[in-house]
């Protein structure tokens, strides 16, 4: 279990990000047309997991719109938005905004937060995924992780990104 805030009350976690040098869980997350994708659907691609409780709030939209901006001419590079919101509400923020180089993935009917550590425990968020960015290689193996302290604090883009140049 992991210990974060929100606004600066604690939250609680069910687990730990997966370590650096380990293997990435598998996972199954929901697309835009509603297909469960696993981690094998980005195979011999390095991976940016940019795990968010929800789309719909500020520093969530914040950094899928940095990510999109700062990951989007990285070679052999996918970015995948993870969050709880449908893919309806997923596919709208996107096209509003104009993101074209993230993928956004729901966890709606998946066990991935539950698989990574970032599931929610207690509080109004309790369900939803703590913030969180994974880069994953292109072997699947776990090159860098945040567990972002403050959950409405953004990620450290910079030293996500750093592990990719």
């Amino acid at each position: 279990m992991a210990t974060i805030t929100f606004q600066g009350k604690p939250l609680n976690t069910n687990g730990e990000l997966p370590a650096v040098g380990s293997a990435a869980p598998d996972f199954k997350l929901t697309n835009r047309k509603l297909v469960d994708v696993s981690l094998a659907e980005f195979a011999g691609k390095r991976k940016v997991l940019n795990i968010v409780p929800s789309l719909d709030t500020p520093t969530c939209q914040t950094s899928t719109r940095k990510f999109n901006e700062k990951a989007a001419h990285l070679p052999n590079t996918v970015v995948l938005v993870i969050s709880a919101d449908l893919p309806f509400a997923q596919v709208r923020f996107c096209e509003i905004e104009g993101i074209k180089h993230v993928i956004p993935l729901s966890t709606f009917r998946s066990s991935f937060a539950h698989d990574y550590g970032v599931l929610l425990l207690d509080s109004i968020l309790a369900g939803l995924t703590a913030r969180a960015v994974l880069v994953i290689d292109e072997h699947d193996k776990v090159i860098y992780g945040q567990l972002v302290p403050e959950i409405a604090d953004e990620p450290d883009y910079t030293a996500a990104l750093a592990v990719l140049a």
